[in-house]
């Protein structure tokens, strides 16, 4: 048996607990009874122990040195070898005693967040916060001194890896300069539109759900791999070759759920679009969160947002729910799902405000990975930053900052990837069609094939072959670039009124 074969061998048996861990964590988030919280706390936190145990095997330092003198191993054995290493590093810098009690906090906070975020009750979730906070402090320093990086940008690395805040900073203020000016021209030309008339409700959540799975049919999504539930926050999740989504409903309005829907089935597509031959290998896995979240925002922004798509489902939507009159016309229904409006809510945040809601929460977790403000002063420097960056009043920590379950998750470094994935849907959407000229049409017919078929061969199928840079370059010419980002908006709500 070769060096390699041995580490393919054990990250493979890795990819399995890990699966195992994935369909527990969703059952915690979408099945689970209350009173079983504490038993899967602990069942997790050994889980993640055991894990954890596996990838800093001290063999795998010897495999690693003599599978990469192999001059027989081929490109995708070459950047698996790459991943592995750099996942050893990261991992090795963590004692297993911080991996366990990580898990607990993660598992005992998510809990209490749940009941905080109804409760609108922050002091109720700041000891169980305040305890996840300090272990990804010690966390980040602990990885940030094998890396040789500082603290955030090494909680960062676990989400896009190759990146920091230098670059991110330099991102975020061009858009944080762009942003509000445009948002003001924006709401002027829609100021100066007739009203819309609104929807009539009821809409049956069992209604909603229907229209839910058809259009994710029509998006490509495969239901012998997945399937669709609900959960306080929606999310993609599960295993290998069980992609699962979740979404939230309101009665009263169907548009968000339905939006919700299509955007975590962009994430689903490019889980089940990994390459098959190494889906239980590093080098097979997505490559980082700024390009997932590339995946599920030009689906839900790029393309399910435009005149084309809305033309196709506006008469599903319309056939569902019995809709009649104007405000069910293709073009209402545009100007709907295209409509700027700044509000509290990130999930429901339009394409243009969106990044503020980002921006302050880069800003606000910096600063406490840093401790450079206490845990107990988020909710005002949140209220505060949303006035600014927004200009809207906060009325209470549930449409606050108990909104996201990312940090009672324990997922710090995970916000900016957001707003990084929304530049590269841009990007990437431009590069598609520019290729493939049936992409736009084919969606005006609900075919998505073209699209999909592109974003296999350029990104889905391509697993963590190149790192993000590489990938971005070779599927669109050139790697990351903000003006893209801004010509598609200007192009949307300037021009095509």
């Amino acid at each position: 048996m070769t060096a390699y074969s041995e580490l393919a061998g054990h990250f493979g048996r890795i990819a399995a607990l890990s699966n195992a861990v994935g369909i527990l964590q969703w059952d915690s988030d979408v099945m689970m009874p209350k009173g079983a919280a504490e038993t899967r706390a602990e069942s997790m936190a050994l889980l993640h122990v055991l894990r954890h145990g596996m990838v800093t095997e001290p063999r795998i330092g010897d495999w690693l040195a003599r599978a990469e003198d192999d001059a027989t191993l081929g490109a995708w054995e070459k950047a698996n070898l790459r991943e592995i290493r750099r996942i050893w590093t990261v991992e090795t810098a963590l004692p297993a005693a911080l991996v366990e009690a990580s898990s607990k906090a993660v598992s005992a906070c998510e809990m209490r967040w749940r009941q905080a975020r109804a409760d609108s009750d922050f002091a109720g979730l700041l000891p169980f916060l305040s305890e996840v906070l300090n272990l990804q402090r010690q966390i980040g320093q602990a990885k940030g001194e094998k890396l040789g990086l500082p603290a955030y940008d090494a909680l960062l690395n676990d989400y896009e890896p190759g990146s920091s805040a230098a670059r991110i900073d330099a991102l975020f203020d061009d858009l944080a300069a762009f942003l509000p000016g445009f948002t003001r021209e924006v709401m002027e030309v829609q100021s100066r539109r007739p009203a819309l008339e609104p929807l009539e409700g009821p809409f049956p959540a069992e209604t909603q759900r229907a229209l839910g799975l058809r259009l994710m049919a029509a998006l490509g999504y495969d239901f012998e791999r997945g399937r669709l539930d609900i959960s306080t926050h929606p999310f993609c999740g599960g295993a290998d070759n069980d992609v699962r989504i979740t979404t939230r409903y309101d009665e009263d309005d169907f548009t968000k759920a339905l939006m919700g829907v299509l955007h975590e089935t962009g994430h689903a597509l490019y889980e089940q679009g990994r390459p098959q031959a190494y889906l239980n290998q590093p080098v097979g896995a997505a490559r980082g969160m700024s390009v997932h979240e590339s995946q599920s925002l030009l689906m839900e922004m790029q393309a399910c947002r435009s005149r084309a798509f809305l033309a196709f489902a506006t008469p599903l939507m319309r056939g569902a729910f019995a809709g009649s009159g104007p405000a069910w016309d293709s073009e209402a229904m545009w100007r709907r799902y295209t409509r700027v409006e700044p509000g509290f809510i990130r999930v429901d945040a339009d394409e243009v405000t969106y990044p503020a809601h980002i921006i302050l929460r880069y800003r606000l977790e910096k600063a406490l990975i840093a401790d450079a403000m206490p845990l107990a002063e988020l909710p005002a420097a949140w209220n505060e930053g949303m006035a600014g960056l927004l200009g809207v009043a906060v009325p209470n920590d549930r449409l606050g900052c108990l909104q996201d379950i990312h940090w009672p998750s324990g997922g710090w470094g995970y916000f900016p990837t957001y707003s990084l994935g929304a530049m590269t849907a841009a990007q990437l959407f431009d590069a598609a069609c520019r290729a493939e000229p049936g992409i736009l049409p084919g969606i005006g017919r609900g075919d998505f094939a073209p699209l999909v078929g592109w974003l296999r061969a350029n990104i889905h199928g391509k697993g963590s072959l190149l790192s993000t840079d590489a990938l971005l370059t070779e599927a669109t010419g050139r790697p990351l670039d903000a003006s893209v980002f801004k010509a598609h908006l200007r192009r949307r709500y300037l021009e095509e009124i």
